[in-house]
């Protein structure tokens, strides 16, 4: 992000993940950082994303996504869970956990550009390595905050949101070094899995179930290939698993 903050053309995009799948398949998808997000995480465990995820929650989904990808991993702390010393706590479990930034959110009330561009300067000061504003409406308060300031910015956009929905390169012309995608993969999810019971039911009277992928890409999805290409290091006899003794194969 930092390099990319140097060439206006350059921008990060993250889609907020919310579980080592999730990650896994956005780090393949060529996505060279992956962002577990609160609001994201919360959704997987069935909640809204209001308060209900702790610090260990978060830190465990960390070590998931960061032991299943191999590039960076940035985590979303909220506002470090309390005190000073639960945020010092969050800091070092989160670093701990796997996490090379964190993002942490002041989530102060305020009314207007200029409360907003003063808190960023506090933060500044802090020596943080970059800033974030919430619900900018509008292109050109956007662009603002970046000329204000001079720090790399980061973006997020969501679907319905009340940040204009921009495309990752144009908030790059706009000064900003990276852009999370809060909404993307938990609407795709539950509108995938919408559709799946719907097409599942509906079969229950008429027909197979429905084929939604092979089973040569759910099994290479979930990391079969990956496994057996492993597996093949440690062969031995009477192996039951892998290309010499896969219990599938006839």
């Amino acid at each position: 992000m930092l390099r990319a903050h140097a060439v206006n053309s350059k921008i990060v995009a993250l889609p907020c993940t919310y579980d080592a799948l999730s990650s896994k398949l956005v780090e393949k998808a060529g996505f060279p950082v992956v962002f577990p997000s609160r609001f994201s995480v919360a959704s997987s465990f069935g909640l809204p994303d209001t308060g209900y995820i702790a610090f260990q929650e978060m830190t465990t989904r960390i070590q998931e996504a960061v032991r299943q990808v191999q590039e960076t991993v940035i985590a979303d702390w909220d506002t470090g869970y309390g005190s000073p010393m639960n945020v010092r706590r969050t800091v070092r479990g989160f670093a701990l956990a796997g996490a090379a930034g964190i993002m942490i959110k002041d989530q102060t009330l305020i009314h207007g550009y200029k409360e907003a561009l003063a808190l960023v300067r506090r933060f500044i000061e802090f020596g943080v390595d970059c800033v974030f504003v919430e619900a900018m409406p509008h292109k050109e308060t956007i662009q603002r905050l970046s000329r204000d300031v001079n720090v790399p910015c980061f973006a997020n956009i969501i679907e319905g949101g009340k940040t204009e929905n921009t495309s990752a390169q144009e908030l790059a012309s706009l000064g900003y070094c990276a852009v999370s995608f809060l909404f993307t993969l938990v609407a795709a999810k539950l509108k995938g899995i919408r559709e799946a019971r719907h097409s599942l039911k509906a079969s229950l009277t008429a027909g197979a179930p429905p084929t939604i992928l092979s089973y040569d890409e759910i099994c290479r999805g979930v990391g079969f290939d990956e496994y057996y290409a492993t597996e093949e290091r440690y062969q031995y006899a009477g192996a039951m698993t892998g290309s010499r003794g896969y219990q599938w194969h006839d």
